[in-house]
């Protein structure tokens, strides 16, 4: 399980465990492929390429397209000889080069990599070392419960760095320290992609919040206030509350607060010392700082396995629902590596855990829940429930006055039908919001696709019986009522909602997706927070 790589920058191969393969990456530039300035006339025993021939490439179907592989030697006793296309040669796209890094762990899996890394390249050094190690990472993952043995992995990737001239010792620190981030982002994504994984009932909602715990207190910046059954009645939390009735496995709600500047000027050292950090109530809102960085408040569904509750789904819409609690995973996962990445605004996550069960005691369709912020949903239909969760979630978020609010969830199977597998669907009240998560989407090789807020839907989700109800017009705009919905929570404060369904799992591995749980829109979130101050 996890990430199996181990990523590091070498300078002199003749030290240490020599390569089993050498990777070039190679580059187009019209009808000629262009290879790293500065390449060494051999390494590791094998004689390197000054160029490669245009007319061969074409015989192996080879383009330099990002990700496509050509073998240049092989033979016994040597390192096999690869050359990896990263695209044009003016290519600034983070992706071709997390490709890069994805292919070389594909090709060379089970063996240990040397992948030829050219300065100056059309990456800033560190932007470059953080690509190639995100994606080649990332391609190692594997969640393998099988009895048999799990097939061996490539167990280290090797960065040699050339140049043309002298190379300067910052460069090669940047390179290093975006080395480092792509360690950091991969394992917050395998984080979540662990937990989206593992079945339903080893991840109900008391051990979802119980793991996520242990990996949030490990560090200083972070802290956790954990709310449990008798918590969430004391706080009114009503559509949490109705979920969960169905089932034998009590709720939880898990906060996570991220500061930059930690925690000893809200706390004594005493009063830290007293007081256990993981079972701590929220404490009253610090006096206004004039100082204080931005606050950003994220809040995931946590839906630990859904039935469907008495609006039952059928055997087989159940059988991937072990990972309706993604939104949960991935916004705490985040928070695992704020401070690692520097990430310099205060970071709230906020995640509401249940599971939807058709026992006995669960909410029927017809009954009237109270949220958080008072307002009255009408349930119709009990498979609808992630938003009821998220109601009490955002009704908690905006009671943190913070300047954005950010929700991810599996909510809608309208979003796949609109969007498919491929492309998430974004809704918000705030353009520069949505526009800043659109372009950290972009950047991060996970697109999202606006759908309007439209008002006149709002007629979609009025109730007779309460101030709104659960569900929209049948088989009209389905994601955009659900965002209606979850809009009469978030108030005046600016808010974006993410919807995955539809990119939460893939059936398949390619590149650096692996097949089951694919934590989609962590990295955009951590790029957009990267970017706040």
């Amino acid at each position: 399980m996890s990430t199996t790589v181990e990523v590091a920058i070498v300078t002199d191969v003749s030290v240490g465990e020599p390569p089993d393969v050498v990777v070039v990456p190679v580059a187009r530039r019209g009808e000629e492929f262009v290879l790293p300035l500065g390449l060494p006339a051999e390494v590791a025993g094998i004689a390197l390429p000054s160029g490669i021939d245009a007319s061969f490439a074409q015989r192996q179907g080879f383009s330099a397209k990002a990700g496509e592989v050509l073998l240049l030697a092989q033979s016994q006793g040597t390192p096999s000889l690869l050359a990896i296309g990263v695209g044009d040669t003016d290519s600034s796209r983070e992706e071709s080069w997390r490709q890069l890094g994805a292919s070389v762990v594909r090709a060379a899996r089970g063996s240990r990599a040397l992948l030829m890394v050219g300065l100056p390249s059309p990456l800033a050094e560190q932007r470059l070392g953080e690509a190639l190690s995100t994606g080649a990472l990332l391609a190692s993952y594997r969640f393998d419960r099988k009895s048999t043995e799990p097939k061996p992995g490539l167990e280290f990737l090797d960065l040699m760095v050339v140049a043309e001239g002298d190379l300067s010792l910052q460069a090669t620190d940047a390179l290093a320290t975006g080395v480092a981030n792509g360690v950091a982002v991969a394992g917050a994504v395998a984080v979540a992609r662990d937990l989206v994984n593992r079945h339903p009932s080893e991840v109900t909602p008391r051990r979802l919040a119980a793991s996520l715990l242990r990996r949030l207190e490990r560090s200083p910046k972070v802290r956790c206030h954990l709310w449990r059954e008798s918590r969430v009645e004391e706080e009114n939390l009503g559509g949490l509350l109705g979920v969960t009735k169905g089932s034998s496995e009590p709720p939880r709600l898990l906060i996570a607060e991220y500061d930059p500047r930690g925690f000893d000027h809200l706390d004594t050292q005493s009063e830290q010392k007293s007081r256990p950090r993981r079972y701590t109530d929220v404490d009253e809102p610090a006096a206004s700082d004039a100082e204080a960085p931005r606050h950003i408040v994220l809040v995931g569904k946590g839906v630990t396995f859904d039935s469907g509750g008495l609006s039952l789904k059928t055997a087989g819409g159940m059988t991937t629902m072990k990972t309706d609690m993604s939104g949960a995973a991935i916004v705490m996962a985040a928070m695992t590596v704020l401070e690692t990445l520097g990430v310099a605004v205060r970071v709230t996550a906020i995640a509401p855990m249940s599971e939807n069960m058709p026992g006995g005691a669960a909410m029927k369709p017809g009954d009237v829940l109270t949220a958080r912020n008072g307002k009255t949903i009408e349930v119709l239909n009990t498979d609808a429930e992630g938003r009821l969760l998220l109601a009490d979630g955002l009704s908690l978020a905006v009671e943190a006055q913070p300047d954005a609010i950010i929700d991810v969830a599996t909510l809608t199977g309208a979003a796949v039908v609109a969007l498919g597998t491929g492309v998430a669907a974004i809704l918000g009240n705030d353009d520069e919001l949505v526009e800043a998560l659109i372009e950290a989407g972009d950047a991060a090789a996970e697109p999202l696709w606006r759908l309007p807020l439209v008002e006149a839907y709002e007629s979609h989700i009025e109730s007779d019986m309460a101030d709104i109800k659960n569900i929209g017009a049948a088989g009209e705009a389905g994601t955009i009522s659900a965002a209606l919905f979850l809009q009469h929570f978030t108030g005046s404060v600016p808010w974006a909602h993410l919807d995955i369904a539809g990119t939460g799992r893939s059936d398949k591995s390619t590149g650096y997706l692996s097949k089951g749980g694919t934590a989609f829109s962590l990295r955009t979130l951590l790029g957009f927070l990267r970017a706040q101050a």
